[in-house]
């Protein structure tokens, strides 16, 4: 942070990458109509989010340029590849990087390809010494309600992440939120309808955490307030209606990615089936791939105030 002339507050550059999370999706900008958030950008207005509300908070104590280039959908390689050089050029003095989720439920998952991309995002955006925020992350199979037949190996592999984050932060240090010990990441009412996204309450808590962390490193900070402006239970209904409209086609869509590896995973566990042994419908994408978690590549649905 550097002072400025002729004015007694310090000018903070904050610069965001990730996916959707950091986009906002789940919390539309009041006034705004809410949609579908499929390829949703952090520079689009449409979302608000944790670090829309971080960068408000920091507001009132720091004259602050925020930069959000997070892309609803991304990866750690999508960071890599799209979002670094626009975030590096900002010069910034706090950077936060919160991406790997979508990598889980990929049929491309690779533990080496992330742990790369990951150090990699990690070492450019602090070259200049800036303060880097990451995030370990929670069992999100639990929060969507998968069988274990899905959600066991889905938190393996977020396990994977965390121990990739675990690694940053050892390396660059910074301030990091345990999104697992957070309470509200296990209240049905901080998420929204997709249970992918976390609702705006959702956003507050997380932006509220990592204010928390800012203020013990010594940033002058309070966290926003807790409380949405304005909130809607979801019904049963529109749980319901959700299922119907939007769950079942986007099943269709992503039945190629974590499920035939779940199949696979739990086949080879039968007894008498031999090492690498694979289900045929399985294999040729039989009946056994009729089930799979989303990738998170775009809004399920959006309830509308």
């Amino acid at each position: 942070m550097t002072a400025q002339g002729g004015n007694d507050r310090s000018y903070l550059r904050f610069a965001a990458v990730g996916d959707s999370t950091t986009v906002g999706v789940g919390d539309p900008m009041p006034g705004t109509p809410a949609g579908l958030g499929a390829g949703a950008t952090g520079r689009d207005g449409t979302w608000r989010g944790w670090a829309t509300l971080l960068a408000r908070a920091l507001e009132e104590s720091y004259d602050v340029s925020f930069c959000n280039v997070a892309v609803s959908g991304a990866t750690a390689r999508d960071v890599v590849a799209h979002q670094l050089s626009d975030a590096t050029d900002h010069r910034a003095d706090l950077v936060s990087l919160v991406v790997g989720l979508n990598d889980t439920m990929r049929s491309t998952w690779s533990p080496q390809a992330l742990r790369a991309d990951l150090l990699l995002a990690a070492e450019r955006l602090t070259a200049r010494g800036a303060l880097l925020m990451t995030a370990r992350f929670h069992d999100h199979g639990e929060v969507l309600g998968l069988p274990g037949l899905l959600r066991r190996p889905m938190q393996r592999r977020i396990e994977v992440v965390n121990e990739v984050y675990d690694e940053v932060h050892a390396t660059h240090g910074g301030v990091r939120v345990d999104l697992a010990a957070c309470p509200a990441v296990h209240e049905r009412g901080s998420w929204s309808i997709d249970r992918m996204h976390p609702s705006e309450r959702g956003h507050r808590a997380l932006a509220r955490a990592f204010a928390e962390q800012l203020a013990a490193a010594g940033l002058d900070v309070v966290p926003p307030a807790a409380e949405p402006d304005a909130e809607q239970a979801v019904t049963w209904r529109e749980d319901v209606g959700w299922v119907v409209t939007e769950a079942v086609p986007w099943v269709g869509r992503r039945v190629r990615d974590l499920a035939p590896w779940a199949v696979r995973a739990a086949w080879q566990r039968v007894p008498g089936v031999p090492a690498g042994g694979v289900p045929a419908a399985s294999a040729a994408g039989g009946h056994h791939d009729r089930v799979a978690v989303g990738d998170g590549d775009g809004v399920l649905a959006v309830r509308a105030p």
